[in-house]
């Protein structure tokens, strides 16, 4: 089974048995992220100096993308260019509740609902077929750990990660010195043409300012 980079994301932070989210804010702007990142290496979108335009509005035939896709062109189209940052901000909610819908529709997760205290709604989408995400964590494993040659969606599954400071879901027993140095490595390596590069390097940096500012405004 063939899934998105958002997907795994989502996956690795989503509680196999109770189904919660683990660092929701940061995982969210991954997941948002990640359906960018599968746009500009599907040819539809491209990056260049921060801001993103759409090149290519034909489907991908993966209804998760075309859906952020056709939002993405509305949005794009009414004026200037607009700016990565701009888009993760507007996307990251949509983007999330897409992903796991997705994710529903797989059979990976089932979604649960109750109310808190007989009051509060309460959604959790515990853990229906680990298969793909016991395939994924493996994957990474060889490639953070045992150092195997990672191909170019692994690549970018990994710089994502590596941009939200997520190195905890993906593993979650390990020091984050144990894995950060070879993440970092991957993440900057040669795995990626120019224009897909430059797309990483912008949706790492506007990452790093959204999480930091999320950061700073929870700490005030």
């Amino acid at each position: 089974m063939t899934i998105t980079l958002a997907e795994e994301i989502a996956l690795l932070s989503l509680d196999d048995e109770s189904g919660a989210a683990k660092d929701r804010q940061s995982a969210g702007w991954a997941v948002a992220g990640g359906l960018l990142l599968e746009l500009v290496m599907a040819g539809r979108v491209t990056v260049a100096d921060g801001r993103l335009s759409v090149t290519d509005t034909s489907p991908t035939g993966v209804p998760l993308l075309d859906g952020r896709l056709e939002l993405l062109t509305t949005w794009a189209n009414r004026g200037r260019k607009r700016r990565v940052t701009d888009w993760l901000t507007k996307d990251q909610s949509k983007a999330v509740s897409a992903t796991i819908e997705s994710l529903c529709a797989r059979g990976l997760v089932v979604e649960e609902r109750r109310k808190a205290l007989g009051i509060f709604p309460v959604r959790r989408w515990p853990e229906a077929d680990g298969t793909v995400e016991r395939e994924l964590r493996a994957r990474l494993a060889d490639v953070v750990l045992q150092g195997a040659e990672p191909d170019a969606r692994t690549s970018g599954l990994i710089a994502l990660l590596q941009g939200a400071k997520l190195h905890g879901l993906a593993f979650p027993d390990l020091p984050k010195k144990q894995v950060e140095p070879r993440m970092t490595e991957i993440a900057s390596g040669q795995w990626a043409g120019g224009s897909l590069r430059e797309a990483i390097r912008n949706m790492q940096a506007a990452m790093v300012v959204i999480t930091t500012t999320v950061v700073v405004t929870t700490m005030t």
